[in-house]
């Protein structure tokens, strides 16, 4: 299993934070490697992602599901692979501060199966940087 949290100081309220962290459409593009995606209801959606990995390209196609919210402090989602064996879950959290808000975003993911032996190592060597620049642009766009 791949685990990472990334934490950053934005200086704006935490109902703002809340507004832009619990619409997925208003991140998803957000994310490195993004192709598109796709909401199924208003809890689940479909994303398409395709990268380069040590000269190897590949497309990743995985289903997102939030399954708390906790206004205006807390998201969780569930990550499951449709492509390939894997699932996981995440969260963004906001806590008011008296500079405005911390967001921190948690992403971990478990590759399982016979690919698992072959994905857990780039996996735990992409999760932290992609998780780091998500949360980093998110920050960036709320402040916009």
């Amino acid at each position: 299993m791949a685990q990472a949290s990334h934490s950053v100081e934005i200086p704006v309220s935490q109902d703002k934070v809340w507004s832009f962290v619990s619409k997925i459409e208003k991140w998803a593009t957000l994310v490195p490697a993004y192709k598109e995606h796709t909401e199924i209801d208003d809890q689940t959606s479909k994303w398409t992602f395709e990268g380069n990995f040590k000269g190897l390209k590949k497309k990743v196609e995985l289903e997102i599901k939030i399954v708390e919210f906790n206004e205006p402090s807390n998201i969780k989602f569930e990550i499951k692979g449709l492509s390939d064996n894997f699932t996981g879950g995440g969260e963004f959290k906001a806590e008011a501060n008296d500079n405005g808000t911390m967001m921190t975003g948690t992403v971990e993911i478990n590759a399982g199966g016979l690919s698992g032996a072959v994905l857990t190592p780039a996996i735990k060597v992409l999760l932290p940087k992609v998780t780091s620049r998500l949360t980093e642009k998110i920050a960036r766009k709320i402040q916009a």
